[in-house]
């Protein structure tokens, strides 16, 4: 196998591991009942028996292990061919089930270019596809690997967006005005800006007197969603709402009900129980995410796309 040869493997792949899945589903299980409980006395300890030593370990990287018609193998390509397409494929007869599966893979492949059927416009098309897809498949793996980034740049982001490690637990009241992306409930009015404003400042001096916020919430709130759990909107990240109910959030006192806060929702009135900064270390996990989609947005913005309008449509 040589490299050229590698686009036909995605194609294998799923071959090689679903034959490791039947090779470790042949081996016995355990019964669904328990078994009987048997007293034994108990023997001296064994002594630790010798690793075992895999078929074939000795032999040299460029030592040959498959043959196909003219075309030869070597370990170390096989080897290189089990860690891409069947990365569980570690005994030994798990080894020969993927070489089986690649052996007839690879006769067709030889006896399709005797027939030269690889000329066709057809197929020369499908396997530039084929090789563009190991291509960006492999960019995409490097650019998701942990250890392109030191702790360094990981820190680096972490000092610069404090605010996208911030979280807060909270709940929410919504009355909905006209224009608002919010349905309308079933005879419901429909309220102006100034009647919505009017009965959220209602709402929060009950609140303030001490009404029970949930079960105001549950009867009066138009966010359906929410409203059903009492106004619960569990916990979210800092950025995540939008703008205003998130300066809202991020800033008001825990415990208490804000004024109402207008979006483009309705007005809000928001009690926050309770808000987290993530420390470094916890956060080290997202920021490896996060510079990976960085990397991927800057490598599409460098090759600008065009879509034929009247082609696709809008």
């Amino acid at each position: 196998m040589r490299f050229s040869a590698f686009p036909r493997i995605l194609a294998f792949s799923g071959l090689a591991a679903g034959a490791v899945v039947v090779a470790n589903a042949q081996q016995p299980s355990s019964p669904a009942s328990p078994a009987p409980k048997v007293t034994v006395t108990p023997a001296a300890p064994a002594a630790p028996a010798p690793p075992a030593i895999a078929p074939g370990s000795t032999l040299a990287p460029d030592a040959v292990v498959i043959t196909i018609g003219a075309q030869k193998i070597t370990r170390a390509e096989f080897e290189l061919l089990v860690a891409t397409v069947a990365p569980k494929a570690v005994a030994p007869a798990d080894k020969r089930k993927v070489a089986e599966q690649y052996a007839d893979l690879e006769t067709m492949v030889q006896e399709a270019r005797k027939r030269m059927l690889d000329q066709s416009p057809e197929t020369k098309q499908m396997m530039a596809i084929q090789s563009d897809n190991v291509l960006a498949s492999t960019l995409a793996k490097k650019l998701q690997d942990k250890s392109q980034f030191t702790d360094l740049d990981l820190r680096a982001y972490f000092n610069a967006h404090p605010a996208e490690f911030q979280e807060a637990k909270g709940s929410h009241i919504l009355i909905r005005f006209k224009g608002s992306a919010v349905p309308l409930k079933p005879n419901e009015k429909d309220l102006t800006e100034a009647e919505a404003l009017a009965k959220a400042q209602d709402i929060r001096a009950k609140l303030v007197a001490g009404g029970d916020f949930a079960a105001l919430a549950k009867a009066e709130s138009d966010d359906a969603g929410s409203g059903a759990k009492g106004g619960d909107l569990g916990t979210f990240k800092q950025g995540q709402m939008v703008p205003p109910f998130d300066k809202a959030a991020f800033t008001a006192p825990i415990g208490e009900v804000t004024e109402p806060v207008k979006t483009n929702f309705g007005y809000h009135l928001i009690k926050i129980s309770s808000r987290t900064t993530k420390t470094f270390e916890q956060a080290k996990p997202d920021i490896e995410k996060d510079l990976a989609r960085e990397s991927m947005e800057e490598i599409r913005a460098k090759t600008p796309v065009t879509l034929n309008e009247e082609y696709f449509g809008k």
